[in-house]
C-alpha cells in the first residue's frame, strides 16, 4: 500500500539527572528556544521551537549512553518499517506508538507518526 514519509527530526538523548540543564545547553548551542520543557508532562523531555525547517528538534532523558538519533515520520508507520527493513534496517520494539529501529550501520532511529504541517515540506511518497 502506497504511503509517504519524511525527515521529522532529530532527538537528543542525555544521560542526566537534569534535564533542564541539557535544555538549556541544547537551546544555546543550537540557537532556539525551549517551548515546552516538560513536554508529554513526564519530566522526559523538553521541546524546542523555531526549529530550522518546521523539524521536531527535543532533548530526551534517558538511561542509556547520550547520543543523538532521528526521526522518520510517516502516514503509515508499519509500512514505513517494512520500507526500510527491506533497505536493510531491523525492528528492535515497537514503544507506546512509534517503531524503534536500527539501521544496517548501527545506528537508532525511530519510525513516527507523521504529523500534518507544512513547515517539512512535501513527504516522499512510496508505493
Amino acid at each position: 500500500m502506497a504511503h509517504r514519509s519524511r525527515l521529522a527530526g532529530f532527538i537528543i538523548d542525555c544521560n542526566t539527572p537534569d534535564l533542564d540543564a541539557a535544555a538549556r545547553f541544547w537551546s544555546g548551542a543550537l540557537g532556539v528556544r525551549i517551548a515546552d520543557p516538560d513536554s508529554g508532562g513526564t519530566g522526559q523531555y523538553a521541546e524546542f521551537g523555531g526549529t530550522p525547517g518546521g523539524l521536531h528538534i527535543e532533548v530526551q532523558k534517558v538511561d542509556h549512553p547520550s547520543r543523538v538519533h532521528l526521526d522518520i515520520e510517516a502516514d503509515d508507520i508499519d509500512a514505513e518499517a517494512a520500507r526500510l527493513e527491506a533497505l536493510g534496517a531491523k525492528k528492535i520494539a515497537f514503544v507506546k506508538r512509534w517503531w524503534l529501529m536500527e539501521a544496517p550501520t548501527g545506528q537508532r532511529f525511530c519510525v513516527v507518526r507523521m504529523r500534518e504541517d507544512n513547515e517539512r515540506g512535501e513527504a516522499n511518497r512510496w508505493p
